[in-house]
């Protein structure tokens, strides 16, 4: 991750198109990317996170970030409106580091069966176990 790309807040048009009967479709032109929602809240949200996630991806793989597009500058259609969506990046990227992964423990069969027997929650013991140990 190359850190002058860094930034904390990241802000971005997006063209919310609206089609009768249809989600709201929600375009950020200088990424390429796209999302919908149900209603403008929903449609809302949805852009938030997929900018966050959009720009997560680009810090994490050390790309260019692309330079917003001014608001004056994009002509919306009819049936358009044009926004700015903001993103507070230090959420985002906390979120996606505390994302859980997957990893395949060995047991002795009668530890397993026991703990099974007591209904003992694997991960949690394991992350309580692994906390401990590194702090």
């Amino acid at each position: 991750m190359k850190k002058n790309n860094i930034k904390n807040t990241y802000c971005y048009p997006a063209i919310l198109t609206y089609e009768k009967g249809k989600e709201i479709a929600v375009e950020f032109p200088d990424l390429d990317v796209a999302t919908s929602g149900v209603n403008d809240e929903d449609a809302l949200v949805s852009a938030r996170e997929l900018l966050g996630l959009a720009m997560f991806g680009l810090e994490e793989d050390g790309d260019k970030i692309p330079k917003p597009t001014p608001l004056r500058n994009i002509t919306p259609e009819t049936d358009q409106k044009v926004i700015l969506v903001d993103v507070f990046m230090p959420s985002v990227r906390l979120a996606q580091n505390n994302r859980s992964v997957n990893r395949t423990v060995t047991l002795p069969a009668w530890l397993n069966a026991k703990a099974q027997e007591l209904n003992i929650n694997f991960s949690q013991v394991l992350q309580e176990a692994l906390k401990e140990k590194i702090t």
